[in-house]
């Protein structure tokens, strides 16, 4: 599985919530809008989405992707 599908996939399995806080973090950091960052870390050539992140925030969304079987 790509990255980019792998990030998609977590977006789907966690809460509109959570998503939303996320993509707020990673907008805020890169001085972009949620939408662009979605389009960002879902985009063929994106990273893993943990490398969007900085600490805490990088280490709360890895257990979360642990819990959902998307990170091991």
């Amino acid at each position: 599985m790509m990255l980019n599908e792998r990030n998609e996939k977590f977006f789907s399995a966690i809460s509109s919530e959570t998503k939303t806080a996320i993509l707020a973090v990673i907008a805020d950091r890169y001085g972009i809008t949620p939408e662009e960052a979605y389009e960002q870390v879902t985009d063929k050539e994106a990273e893993c989405l943990l490398d969007y992140l900085g600490e805490p925030y990088r280490s709360a969304t890895s257990v979360l992707m642990q819990r959902h079987g998307i990170r091991k």
